[in-house]
């Protein structure tokens, strides 16, 4: 590969400043696409996310006979098909890079009484399968991988599977969700219980479109969601809420940056998804969350961030669900910091678009940042001095693996290092944050091809 086409720099600055209208949420993109497209009437979908894995999956549902309409505003018109309208697909679903797009629609399919191979880049073929299609195999769903639990994978579908009570090993929103899917044509009650709630998108989403969808938490901590096959879902408009991930980097970036206060409007707020914030704000961070409200069935705010002087901390062990795509920009803001922050919980990390903790404890170590790690923990030193500067060492390079997250993040900490941060292997950014460069640009940043 030409690393020159796929590179970018980043250089220290002296502050961020305006307002950023931060992407459309890619977790709720998705679902938004999945649930339209077996509903009885026509979505339309407003802000939905145009990158790369999202349109993965608005692809894949064409192939599989959904009519969607892109308008010239932006918005998406779906026309759904019902629940037993999807059609065998004439060729390989490829969902490029999209995990969460192939692992849904994974359980789609099985509830279908259609067979499809499901592809993907690199990347996405390297990443576990397994605790997708086991679960979908013990529905009566049939399963063909590639002997290692990796794609390809042919789903065979059938269009009343067994119902299922799966109690999953970890708490994934994915898994959940999958599983949830094909239980919408079961032949009874399909129940997921998790160690810990993860992201609940689909459950919203599913109740959002006239589902029943019986949820508890558990007197042991556990989270179960459940729903009763025969399911139809009537369609129903979406606003989709600007996604927190993605305004994660912009806010780490004007803590760390000093003389910094941005404001990012209508980001999303679910429970589920704001560990990271929480987080931040134990460690001293300046972020206000006003004019809280709920858009679509979803809960959004308007947040303001200004510079700040952080603090390492011990971040919960329990709170690794709600934020564990954040992970690699929190070590970026703990890099900044006073004192140490301990990641525990994190070994979900390890089997992302490439293994989070290595790559991330890599990067700062390059940059002169004490790390520790264990397979389940990170622990980073902060730099953080007296006089609350943070010496960060500039003057690398390193390769994201093809990481969006990775690649961000070392962007990020570009801001406030004392030479250029230079990263390969930038273009899976438009997977999930299109128009990343420019917005941090225009708010001052200084990002460069090279």
């Amino acid at each position: 590969m030409n690393k020159g086409k796929d590179s970018l720099s980043s250089e220290a600055i002296t502050r961020l400043h305006g307002v950023a209208i931060v992407v459309g949420d890619k977790s709720v993109s998705h679902r938004a696409l999945i649930l339209s497209a077996i509903a009885e009437g026509s979505t339309t979908i407003n802000g939905l996310l145009h990158s790369a894995d999202v349109h993965a999956t608005l692809n894949a549902l064409r192939d599989l006979g959904v009519k969607i309409n892109i308008l010239e505003n932006g918005d998406v018109e779906v026309i759904g098909v019902g629940m037993h309208g999807l059609c065998q697909p004439k060729s390989q679903l490829d969902l490029g890079n999209a995990g969460t797009g192939v692992r849904l629609l994974m359980g789609l399919v099985g509830s279908q009484q259609i067979s499809a191979t499901f592809t993907g880049d690199e990347s996405l073929s390297s990443r576990p399968m397994r605790r997708i299609t086991e679960p979908l195999s013990q529905m009566g769903i049939q399963v063909s991988d590639d002997g290692r639990g990796l794609l390809p994978v042919t789903i065979t579908g059938r269009s009343s599977p067994l119902p299922l009570s799966y109690n999953s090993p970890v708490a994934s929103a994915q898994i959940k969700s999958a599983i949830l899917l094909a239980g919408l044509n079961a032949r009874g009650k399909t129940t997921v219980t998790e160690p810990a709630k993860s992201r609940d998108h689909t459950e919203r989403m599913l109740a959002h479109f006239g589902v029943v969808v019986n949820t508890t938490t558990n007197t042991d901590g556990t989270y179960s969601a459940g729903v009763d096959g025969g399911a139809i879902l009537q369609s129903n408009d979406i606003i989709v809420p600007r996604d927190p991930s993605s305004a994660a980097f912009l806010i780490v970036a004007a803590l760390i940056t000093q003389n910094s206060k941005i404001t990012l409007p209508t980001i999303g707020m679910s429970p589920e998804r704001i560990g990271l914030i929480t987080t931040l704000q134990e460690m001293g961070g300046n972020i206000e969350v006003l004019n809280r409200r709920e858009v679509g069935g979803e809960e959004v705010a308007d947040i303001t961030v200004s510079s700040s002087n952080l603090n390492g901390i011990d971040v919960p062990a329990n709170r690794a669900p709600s934020m564990i795509d954040e992970y690699p920009i929190l070590c970026v803001a703990a890099a900044c910091a006073s004192g140490s922050t301990l990641m525990q919980n994190i070994g979900e990390l390890r089997h992302k678009e490439a293994d989070r903790i290595a790559t991330m404890a890599k990067g700062l170590m390059l940059a002169g940042v004490s790390v520790d790690e264990t397979e389940t923990s990170m622990c980073v030193h902060g730099t953080r001095a007296a006089n609350n500067t943070h010496p960060i060492k500039g003057g690398f390079s390193i390769s994201s693996e093809h990481d969006h997250r990775i690649a961000m993040s070392f962007l990020t900490l570009g801001c406030v290092s004392s030479d250029k941060i230079i990263v390969h292997g930038v273009s899976t950014i438009e997977t999930s944050f299109p128009g990343f460069v420019n917005m941090m640009n225009s708010l001052g940043a200084k990002i460069s091809s090279i």
